[in-house]
């Protein structure tokens, strides 16, 4: 296991490096700069800006300070936003995207768990196919479009829910549903086809001759070894999740890390975009590593250690 998990963050840091790497070289060829603006602006102001943030630099001594910095968790100052850092924008933002990435989080997975359930223990029945009509309406429709759909029938038609705005629970509710969709669908139809596979073994018609009642075997049986390509999506998923939430937190006025993200890209606010890139980055591989553990909890035939030897 401690082999194992030593290789992988080896491997973690230089897909983080590469990462890091990439987006500065990217950033840095993008026509235009962070003090462009439709007014032009003079040559020593300009000049004397670019002094400041040390863009006057260089570019390999740009590059190896950036690394540097992000080494150290210092990812510099926001070049719009001239009252704070980029590591103050993601303290501030993050906590309200990580709030409304868990509860879509939580409503894709048991949701989309609940509906591939239902599909494959009635199948080609009413059940099965109601279940996966919702599965390709949610991975069909984008969700910026369910956003909008939301807003009109909920807050605009009927009045049930508010329209935008992030002041109590009841704000949560429309945005969590629009991030939780294609993912809930995409589990419904993951779960729905290894459930039918896993059913149709062999020890679960052993298990239904001995006399198991259909939940016990469907519990502790079926679901069990059917979760393992869900776990397998849970990393990207998460990581997923709080990226697809930009456009959401965009729409429904929502202050997380995702508006302060899109807003970046609209002010070239560069240091902004390569931040919150590298922290997304961080958070994808570790919750690979996490999903990757976490199979041998789900099946315990599943061994680290063996599969850091191969």
């Amino acid at each position: 296991m401690i082999r194992y998990l030593g290789k992988r963050i080896i491997f973690m840091l230089i897909s983080l490096f590469l990462i890091v790497t990439a987006t500065f070289f990217i950033m840095k060829a993008v026509p235009g700069g962070p003090f462009t603006s439709e007014k032009n602006v003079p040559d020593e102001i300009k000049a004397a800006l670019e002094a400041k943030y040390k863009l006057n630099l260089p570019l390999h001594e740009q590059y190896f300070n950036y690394v540097k910095g992000v080494a150290t968790w210092d990812l510099g100052p926001s070049f719009t936003e001239k009252s704070s850092t980029v590591n103050e924008m993601i303290n501030r933002g993050f906590p309200v995207s990580a709030h409304l990435g868990a509860q879509a989080l939580l409503l894709a997975v048991f949701g989309g768990i609940i509906l591939g359930v239902i599909a494959a223990l009635n199948h080609n029945k009413w059940q099965d196919y109601s279940a996966m009509v919702i599965a390709v309406l949610g991975l069909s429709v984008p969700g910026f479009i369910l956003a909008s759909f939301y807003q009109y029938f909920f807050s605009i038609k009927w009045g049930l829910l508010p329209i935008a705005k992030w002041e109590g629970f009841e704000y949560t509710i429309l945005p969590s549903l629009a991030l939780a969709a294609s993912p809930m669908a995409f589990i419904a139809r993951l779960t729905r086809s290894n459930m039918i596979e896993v059913l149709g073994q062999d020890y679960i018609k052993t298990a239904k001759a001995k006399g198991l009642h259909t939940f016990t075997i469907t519990v502790k049986h079926a679901i069990r070894n059917a979760l393992l390509p869900v776990i397998t999506y849970l990393g990207p998923l998460i990581a997923n999740i709080l990226t697809g939430a930009f456009v959401i937190e965009r729409i429904f006025g929502v202050p997380g890390l995702g508006r302060e993200f899109v807003l970046s890209i609209t002010n070239r606010d560069y240091t902004v975009i390569m931040g919150t890139t590298v922290f997304y980055s961080i958070i994808l591989v570790v919750m690979i590593l996490i999903v990757d553990v976490a199979y041998t909890l789900v099946d315990p035939r599943i061994k680290l250690a063996d599969a850091g030897r191969e």
